[in-house]
């Protein structure tokens, strides 16, 4: 069973990855009903992998996130909307925002729980660090569901290249640029 844990989470990811190209070439060929079963197949492995690693700590909020993203899947497969699957991006980025947004008013903020994992006994300096970071990745989901809801009626071009390229780098920028500013928050924390 252990050695099937990597293997599922590379699935997923890969899986997760290829949603957007999977949508645009698959659309004429596999329809709605069949991508939204796919889609389907990812939710549950990716929330399976979730479980498995913050099993104790999944709060009712992401239990409600999952179960309104598998019903938006579901919804994909039973009816064959090729709106709803191309909203789906505007989901995911929304579902995202209510987790962090509501983190930060139900402590502790996401990040913070990420953090602890690696360093359980975080100064009061680290916390208030999470949040300001919590508070960018909030920002950053409102403006990538704006944009994937614009997307989302524009061409299937500008949907895949937002959706597939684009979102992705952006979240690639948010990712190398909080790891720079951490190390140096870090260093200043450290310093005498």
């Amino acid at each position: 069973m252990a050695t099937l844990r990597p293997l599922a989470n590379v699935l997923a990811i890969g899986l997760t990855l290829a949603y957007p190209f999977a949508v645009y070439f698959g659309l004429d060929t596999i329809g709605p009903r069949g991508l939204g079963l796919m889609l389907l197949a990812v939710l549950v492995l990716r929330h399976w992998q979730s479980v498995r690693r913050f099993a104790s700590d999944i709060r009712q909020s992401e239990w409600l996130v999952f179960a309104l993203l598998a019903g938006m899947a579901g919804a994909i497969a039973a009816f064959g909307s090729e709106v709803l699957l191309l909203l789906y991006p505007v989901a995911v980025s929304l579902s995202l925002l209510l987790v962090f947004g509501r983190s930060l008013f139900h402590p502790p903020t996401v990040i913070e729980r990420i953090a602890r994992l690696t360093e359980p006994n975080l100064p009061p300096e680290g916390v208030r660090y999470t949040r300001q970071v919590t508070r960018a990745w909030c920002v950053f989901f409102a403006a990538n569901g704006a944009i994937a809801m614009a997307t989302a009626f524009a061409s299937r071009e500008a949907w895949l290249l937002y959706n597939g390229l684009i979102s992705y780098l952006l979240m690639g920028v948010m990712f190398t640029g909080e790891w720079v500013i951490r190390g140096r928050v870090r260093r200043r924390l450290a310093a005498p």
